[in-house]
């Protein structure tokens, strides 16, 4: 077993990574920018080297830096979290150069399934359905118009070289095309250096539900089951589930099989994700990728599984055979994962940098919080402005939503906008509650949510219009009314003060009885009713 892991990360999954390095007895050493030196995961680890200035490109994508911080470390292998360098072959290659183990996929399994058209063709191989598509990058415009046409629309273009929803298009007819492709290398260059771009068709309303799986160096490839990742914005999961709400055995054991037939196909070992679409209608599902590393969404699988992935990825680097086969795996419950962005939900998600200048965290029963952050920690503009990951789990979904409900109510972040009060209407929406769930979840959400904001200004607007109306009639009608129990008050006061005081008629004491006068009181009214005017 390893003695000191260095952890090629920063934020929520360094410091999850630390604590599963902490239950085996193992080191960690951190590595952080400029900008992180004051760190949740620096300030946990056991010892932390800086990389260089705040931007990734001079800190955390420097494999180099990394390598040399492993060396004077003493650490026997570096886990890399997710993002970054987590899927970079060149990476996993120089980490073996060095004598480091790399806790991950083989550089080969990295570029064969990292690259989207290479995936294709692997999965066809394997047997799995997918959608469909072409296998090589288009060369240009007229070649995706032409490949589109063919195919029908509406189409998807997709950068072939990530995921993550960069680089990414629906193209709904011919007169988006070129613009939609030009657009897409673009962003696909800038994101991950390469402007390849490939064309499948659309599947409409489509669930996006993803199988994980793992698999060791002794021939042992299994699944733990699906997540649901429908709820996305921007093609990037906000809110997860396992199971999905279909939890549907039969549809979990084809697609369970399908994927491990992909990971096999791959000589994959470690633990990876295949996901696919899933048609809402016929229960129909297509490949679409596979990612090559631990998903951020995990706490799901391990809350419902009860099975430890991240310890597992460390035990098959260290040459371990997987502590579980097919059959040890059982899912029970429901689990819900909401991600709380430092972002602005009622400004398009836009980030929201700053400092944090009060955070209270959730606790309580089956109440899970992987966070990356504390009290007075900064959230930089430099980074993935994701500040922890909220799970709750339930032996019912009704359960879990309940519970989540309940989390979401308790926490607070104070100083910057978050995504919490999104994931509170979210969770009472009667769409979600049914599990009626797709990749258009959002935008319809948002659409419901205008409506009703709509609904009631206008019910507002009216309710102020009679209001007015009743005011004004108000004040006229009760005018009079208000004369009259003024009179009736003043009246009651004086027959009280005649018929207590002691007076006299003519130097002598009136009888008790004798009633005054009603003149004497009307002109007592009439003069208590002249000074009430002046």
């Amino acid at each position: 077993m390893f003695r000191k892991i260095l952890i090629a990360n920063r934020g929520e999954i360094a410091v999850r990574v630390m604590r599963a390095c902490r239950e085996l007895d193992i080191a960690t050493v951190a590595v952080y920018s400029e900008a992180d030196a004051a760190a949740l995961h620096v300030r946990l680890a056991d010892e932390a080297y800086l990389l260089g200035p705040a931007p990734s490109s001079e800190s955390y994508l420097r494999i180099e830096r990394i390598i040399e911080a492993a060396r004077a470390a003493g650490a026997e292998a570096i886990h890399p979290g997710y993002g970054f360098l987590a899927e970079n072959a060149e990476f996993a290659r120089a980490c073996a150069a060095a004598g480091l183990t790399f806790i991950g996929p083989s550089p080969e399994a990295m570029e064969l399934m990292g690259s989207k058209t290479n995936a294709r063709r692997a999965a066809i191989a394997a047997g799995a359905p997918v959608v469909p598509g072409t296998t090589e990058a288009l060369n240009s415009a007229e070649e995706a118009r032409a490949t589109a046409a063919r195919f029908g629309y509406p189409v998807m273009l997709k950068a072939a070289a990530g995921g993550g929803g960069k680089g990414m298009r629906l193209v709904a007819g011919e007169d988006e095309i070129e613009e939609a492709f030009t657009a897409a290398q673009s962003e696909a260059l800038a994101a991950f250096g390469d402007a390849s771009v490939y064309l499948e068709k659309a599947v409409e309303r489509p669930r996006h539900i993803e199988i994980q799986i793992f698999a060791d160096a002794h021939g042992h490839t299994v699944h733990l089951g699906e997540r649901e990742c429908s709820i996305q914005r921007r093609h990037q999961k906000v809110i997860e589930e396992c199971p999905s709400p279909i939890n549907d055995p039969t549809l979990r054991a084809a697609m369970g099989a399908s994927a491990v037939g992909v990971a096999r196909a791959a000589n994959y070992v470690g633990a990876g994700t295949i996901e696919f679409l899933v048609s809402d209608v016929t229960r129909e599902f297509y490949f679409l990728e596979m990612n090559t590393r631990l998903q951020v969404e995990h706490p799901v699988t391990e809350l419902v599984t009860g099975i430890d992935l991240v310890r597992e990825q460390i035990m098959v680097a260290a040459g371990h055979a997987l502590s579980f086969t097919q059959d040890d795996v059982e899912w029970r419950g429901h689990a819900i994962e909401c991600r709380v962005y430092a972002e602005d939900p009622d400004n398009n998600f836009l980030p929201s940098p700053g400092r944090i200048t009060h955070l209270r965290v959730p606790a309580g029963p089956n109440v899970r919080d992987d966070g990356g952050v504390y009290a007075g920690a900064e959230v930089s503009i430099y980074y993935d402005p994701m500040i922890s990951k909220l799970a709750a789990w339930g032996r019912t979904r009704d359960e879990a939503i309940a519970r989540m409900r309940r989390a979401l109510a308790e926490y607070t972040v104070g100083g910057i906008k978050t995504t919490l009060p999104f994931f509170r209407e979210v969770v009472r929406d009667e769409e979600f509650i049914a599990g009626r769930l797709d990749t258009g979840f959002i935008e319809r959400f948002n659409q419901r949510r205008a409506a009703a904001t709509a609904a009631l200004n206008a019910r507002d607007a009216e309710v102020g219009e009679d209001k007015i109306e009743s005011d004004d009639a108000a004040r006229e009608s009760d005018a009079p009314a208000a004369d009259i129990a003024r009179d009736i008050a003043i009246i009651a006061a004086a027959l009280a003060e005649t018929q207590n005081a002691p007076a006299t008629v003519n130097g002598s004491q009136r009888a008790a009885a004798e009633q005054p006068s009603r003149w004497r009181v009307a002109g007592r009214t009439a003069q208590q009713r002249s000074r009430d005017l002046f």
